[in-house]
């Protein structure tokens, strides 16, 4: 799990590094809500003597019941259930982080202002969530990279590979391969991370 937790901060530092820079090269490109946002008022119309509100709502995905063959299948799904709802918001809040980070720093003067503030956000995510992540499993810790994976589409190794070159990159797969991890895994929710897909649209929407 120290593992998983060196290199998930890593990731993490560096995704908000390279989400900066990319904002760099196109300032006129407006960031992307990463995050699944409630409904919002917005405005209201008025219909004869009635006032009418207008708001935006999320998709609402309806899946059909799953049918398990075993009992084994039964405690497999309540366990990727449990690590899902313990591991996603620990995702969503990465997300959000990571838009008002590179957001700020377009406001900051020049590099050494942008890396200054680079250093001390490293050091308030070591901070905040070195404790959090120390609780969680080994295979939670696995999943929560798939879901910063989906709530950032990048791979941990396109983000440091982006930002520190190919032979970091190499050098940190390459470690994380010693404890069964791959950098290069990509979240698929079409693919084998269907059911964590159809668990984590679930857990957005209240119905589990």
């Amino acid at each position: 799990m120290k593992t998983l937790l060196t290199i998930f901060l890593m990731a993490l530092t560096t995704t908000i590094s390279a989400q900066q820079q990319r904002v760099g090269k196109n300032s006129e490109q407006k960031s992307k809500p990463l995050i699944y946002l409630t409904p919002n008022v917005y405005t209201a119309v008025v219909i004869g003597n009635d006032t009418v509100a207008c708001m935006y709502l999320s998709d609402f995905i309806k899946y059909s019941p799953i049918r398990h063959q075993t009992a084994h299948e039964v405690v497999q799904y309540h366990k990727l259930v449990r690590d899902v709802k313990k591991t996603l918001p620990y995702a969503k809040e990465i997300a959000h982080i990571i838009i008002e980070t590179y957001e700020y720093m377009e406001t900051l003067p020049n590099h050494k202002a942008k890396q200054k503030h680079l250093e001390k956000m490293e050091k308030h995510l070591k901070d905040v969530y070195t404790p959090k992540m120390k609780k969680l499993t080994r295979s939670q810790g696995q999943l929560l990279i798939k879901l910063v994976d989906r709530e950032t589409n990048s791979s941990s190794y396109h983000i440091v590979q982006s930002f520190m070159g190919t032979l970091k990159a190499f050098t940190y797969n390459m470690f994380a391969g010693l404890f069964g991890n791959s950098l290069k895994q990509r979240y698929n929710p079409y693919g084998e991370d269907r059911m964590v897909e159809r668990v984590a649209v679930l857990v957005e929407q209240g119905a589990i």
